[in-house]
């Protein structure tokens, strides 16, 4: 009959078969964890990065409090097209559900929306020293660049416009 295994034992096992069948990020160990799995001294300090410590659901905001840092194993890297640091992260809002554990993919995120659906908001033409303006309603969301359709309030024309960082929408000759 076998003994008592130890916890670190318990813990190293846990995390090579988490490893393999991918139930964690690749080659990640927790902060908290790392005297667990002690990385000699001469080897060179892996890279740091962020992951969700608990799910975060799509429209959510992304605080750096629902975050965790940890320490990829050295030699090893993060995947292309994955947010990792702070300033990709916080603020941002998530497209789909964050799983704990997880790299979050680039895709899975986007900016806040500056002016949502339904919302009344000024629209600008402007040519050269000529300045039209006009109040429209938009008939979808956007951030700060995107290129949206609104309703005129007046005529009820369609216009496509971009939005800009003031939350207006800047249209141009069609």
């Amino acid at each position: 009959m076998a003994g008592p295994v130890s916890c670190s034992a318990f813990r190293r096992t846990a995390l090579v078969l988490a490893l393999v069948t991918g139930g964690m990020p690749a080659f990640a160990q927790d902060a908290a964890n790392r005297s667990a799995t002690r990385i000699a001294s001469s080897q060179p300090a892996g890279e740091v990065v962020l992951i969700p410590n608990r799910v975060i659901y799509p429209g959510e905001t992304i605080e750096l409090a629902a975050l965790k840092q940890v320490t990829l194993i050295p030699g090893k890297h993060k995947p292309d097209a994955v947010a990792t640091l702070a300033e990709e992260l916080q603020g941002k809002i998530a497209k789909r559900t964050l799983l704990p554990g997880r790299y979050i993919p680039a895709a899975a995120i986007r900016d806040a929306w500056l002016v949502e659906q339904g919302a009344a908001v000024q629209v600008f033409f402007i040519a050269g020293g000529l300045t039209i303006s006009a109040t429209a309603v938009t008939l979808q969301p956007g951030s700060a660049g995107d290129l949206i359709k609104v309703r005129n309030s007046d005529s009820g024309k369609i216009l496509s416009g971009t939005v800009m960082a003031d939350g207006t929408i800047q249209v141009s000759a069609s």
